[in-house]
Parts: C-alpha cells; sequence; structure tokens
C-alpha cells in the first residue's frame, strides 16, 4: 500500500537524509545511474503546468564529482520530457532564488555542503524556492526505489538543456537589497575565504561591486580542495589574513555558501549565535522583528537565550537543520532564524541560509552604527560550549543505550540547572555529536569527554 505522500506503507527512508541525499560521491545512491533516475523523479513530481515541459534549475559547486552528476541529472531530466535549466556553479542559496523567480518548477544543488570534496549530495527545492518537503522528498524516493518502469516519451518530446547566462547577476542584485539602497563599503577592507567552493567567484564580486577592499582567500578550486583546511570549517586561516591585513571583518563560507563564520578584527571568531544575537537586537530596535521572536536550534548557546531575553525576546528552539528553522519561521511569523553554525535565514530576502547575504545583514551594522564587528558582538555573552563528534560504527535508537543515558543523566545532574546536555546523531555523517553547556569551562570540558567516552565504548565496535 501507498501512502498520500508516495510511500509504501511502513518504508523507512533510503534516500533523503535531514539534508537531501549525501554520502561518497560515485558510491550509491551518489551514482550517475541513481543521479539519472533522480532527474526523471523531478520531472513526475514537480509537475509542470499543462502544455510546458517542467522546468529545473541544476546548479552546483566545485567538487570533482560535480560535473558527472550534473550530467547524469541533466540526461534523466531530458530523457522524461524535461527542460533543466543550467546555472553552473552558484551558492545554494542562489538556486532556491533562481528556481523561483525564473519560475521553475523546481531546482537541484548538487552538493554535500561542508563535507569533503569525495563526497557529494543532492538538494532539491520546489517552485516557491523552499526545499522540497517531506512529501515531495517521499514521492521522489518512491519514483527512483519502488515504482515501476514509466514508460519513455518519443524522441521528438525529449527535453533540451539550456544555460541561465545571467544566474550570478540575477543573484548578486538580489543580495544587495540586503542593504539600503545607495549603501557602500567603502572604506571597509574585508577577508573572504570562499572555501574553494561555489562562492568563489560571486563572493568576492559581491563585495567589489559595494566598494569593499578585498582580500581574497579560497578561491583557486581543483576539484579536490573544497572545505580542505579553509572556509567556515576551518577558520583558522582567515583568523591570520584578519590580522595580516588590518582588516575590518573576515567572512568564512563553507563549500555551498549557505552559512558562514565571521573573524572581527581582533581576530576572534564570531559564530551564528552571535550574529543573530546583533541582527535580532537591531530588529527590535527598528521594529522588524514583529512577534519579538527568533528561531534557533536545540545546538543554539544558552548565551543567545540569556540575551534575547533581557531585550524581552523569545527564542524559539527546533531540532537541528534549516529546514526546520525556516519551517517555524513561516508558523510563527519570524522573519529572522538560524544556527550556531552559521545559517542565517531572512525570509524576506530568501528561502535558506545564505552565508553571503548573512554577512551584508552584519557590515549593513557595522556601517549605520560606526561600531566594529568586536563591538557588536558583545550584545551577547557566550556560555562555554563543548561539542565533541564521535565517529561511530552503529546507530541505536540512542535512547535505548542504558549505559550511555546513565552517564548523560549523571552529567546533566553534575550541571545543576546551569547548562544543558544534547547527545545526537548528525544528520550528514556517521557521527554523535555531544555537546554540553555550562558556567565552567574546565568542567564543561571534563563533562563532554566522559559522555564521549561512553559513545566510543558502546556505539564503536
Amino acid at each position: 500500500m501507498v501512502g498520500a505522500d508516495g510511500r509504501r506503507a511502513g518504508a523507512t527512508p533510503r534516500l533523503f537524509g535531514t539534508d537531501g541525499i549525501r554520502g561518497r560521491a560515485n558510491v550509491e545512491p551518489l551514482t550517475c545511474e541513481t543521479a539519472v533516475q533522480l532527474g526523471r523523479a523531478a520531472v513526475h513530481v514537480c509537475a509542470a503546468a499543462p502544455g510546458r515541459p517542467a522546468r529545473i534549475v541544476v546548479g552546483r559547486d566545485t567538487r570533482l564529482s560535480g560535473a558527472m552528476l550534473e550530467h547524469a541529472l541533466t540526461a534523466g531530466i531530458c530523457s522524461t520530457g524535461g527542460a533543466p535549466l543550467l546555472v553552473g556553479t552558484l551558492p545554494t542559496p542562489a538556486i532556491a532564488l533562481l528556481t523561483r523567480t525564473l519560475g521553475a518548477d523546481a531546482g537541484v544543488v548538487i552538493s554535500a555542503s561542508h563535507n569533503p570534496f569525495h563526497d557529494n549530495g543532492l538538494k532539491f527545492f520546489g517552485n516557491d524556492g523552499f526545499k522540497l518537503s517531506d512529501a515531495g522528498e517521499a514521492a521522489i524516493e518512491y519514483f527512483v526505489t519502488d515504482a515501476a518502469t514509466t514508460a519513455m516519451p518519443p524522441v521528438e518530446a525529449v527535453g533540451v538543456p539550456s544555460a541561465v547566462d545571467d544566474a550570478a547577476t540575477r543573484y548578486v542584485a538580489s543580495l544587495r537589497a540586503h542593504l539600503p539602497a545607495g549603501m557602500t563599503l567603502a572604506g571597509l577592507r574585508i577577508v573572504i575565504d570562499c572555501a574553494n567552493g561555489a562562492a568563489y567567484r560571486v563572493g568576492p564580486h559581491l563585495l567589489r561591486t559595494l566598494g569593499a577592499d578585498v582580500v581574497c582567500l579560497g578561491v583557486d578550486p581543483d576539484g579536490r580542495n573544497i572545505n580542505d583546511g579553509c572556509g567556515a570549517v576551518h577558520p583558522d586561516a582567515l583568523r591570520v589574513a584578519v590580522g595580516r591585513h588590518a582588516a575590518h571583518m573576515g567572512v568564512a563560507l563553507d563549500g555551498d555558501a549557505d552559512r558562514l563564520v565571521l573573524v572581527d578584527e581582533t581576530g576572534a571568531v564570531v559564530d551564528g549565535d552571535e550574529v543573530l544575537a546583533m541582527i535580532a537586537v537591531d530588529r527590535l530596535q527598528r521594529g522588524a522583528l514583529p512577534q519579538r521572536m527568533v528561531v534557533g536550534t536545540v545546538m543554539s548557546n544558552m548565551g543567545l537565550d540569556v540575551a534575547l531575553r533581557g531585550h524581552g525576546v523569545r527564542l524559539l528552539r527546533v531540532p537541528v537543520g534549516d529546514r526546520h528553522v525556516v519551517a517555524a519561521m513561516r508558523e510563527h511569523g519570524c522573519p529572522v532564524g538560524g544556527e550556531p553554525s552559521g545559517h542565517l535565514i531572512f525570509l524576506e530576502h530568501g528561502t535558506t541560509g545564505d552565508g553571503l547575504g548573512a554577512a551584508l545583514a552584519v557590515l549593513r551594522l557595522v556601517v549605520e552604527q560606526q561600531r566594529p564587528l568586536g563591538e557588536l558582538k558583545r550584545v551577547m555573552t557566550r556560555f562555554p560550549q563543548v561539542v565533541l563528534n564521535v565517529p561511530v560504527s552503529a546507530r541505536p535508537d540512542l535512547v535505548s543505550v542504558e549505559p550511555l543515558q546513565r552517564v548523560i543523566a549523571r552529567v546533566t545532574a553534575a550541571l545543576h540547572d546551569r547548562g544543558r546536555v544534547l547527545v545526537r546523531y548528525s544528520g550528514t555523517e556517521p557521527l554523535v555529536r555531544v555537546m554540553v553547556e555550562g558556567e565552567h569551562e574546565p568542567q564543561v570540558q571534563e563533562l563532554a569527554a566522559e559522555i564521549a567516552a561512553a559513545v566510543r565504548l558502546h556505539l564503536v565496535s
């Protein structure tokens, strides 16, 4: 029996995870064969208006396997009568924007975000630019894994791909809307690290057209060096460069540029929670936070809670993943939300996390308030937080691992209601993430290590 979402009753997900399909490239499900099937499925599931082919925007990052999967996906779309709109190498938020503004029926990004080059993935967007719903993903998955073979159209109905030559120009124009008309970044020196990823051209171009003095890192992709010791996951080189060049700010993006980490003028890292705090307080003062609410996640630092509460703003926590953040923002009419990892979403400008958009939102504060980032971030005081990533070989329900749960309970009691513990599986990698937060950093480190040791003992064979 097939349910309303297109999935067989009792079936479990086999392709889609928390952020699309992700895995090692050229290994199932990230093979050419499956990509062809996914292209065909997208045409069937994301139905076009009667009388015209399904138009599907396709973009990618700089991974070695990206072109291979792009060609396979495009072949699948064309073989089913669809019309791929190829935008080339662009950030994930650009594909979301173009899907909506070009009137396409769907969009696909070929990227594994912050993962190393040997991984890849596919993220699907609906015609509204938001990530495809669970039902939509289930329908695509059913078509690929369970549906009977579908008759192919005659040769005269085969689709033809076309290039969107002004795709980058359209994206840059949309980003400029984060700044008031006429505002420039003249007089600011900014170091940008593009992680040798999707923003390696568009990121520096954007900042230069706005008048900034730009120093570039991570803008020489070779297919293998994406996220390799650079970008948002590895900001140390950015910190050094900010000091060397006496820059006002550093901006580090990840491989698909849907998130960022900042570095202030002193070389200190500024994460997504701190950015969210300064943006929220500014919006509140400008009357642009109508619900007096910000959406974060279960990983958001307690310091963000405290800072927002001091201004009468509520922090709504949701599960990890920007799709959960976006869903809560839409449900509650909240214009701003994000994750400590640096996914920041501004619904008046876009439908998904956008590292460059978030950078411009912060630069706006620097220009308008004539205050450096190091001063702006003082709106929030971080609680010491330790996150340990433990590779695991098994994924049982964590609640069922009683010895581990006893350790977690003991650690929680040791914090005396002045901290938090969160232990969860990564949605994109074979890891357990152990987060412990509290008032005293040495204690937090010790307690996190205790839980991590228990994870290794009980979940690593």
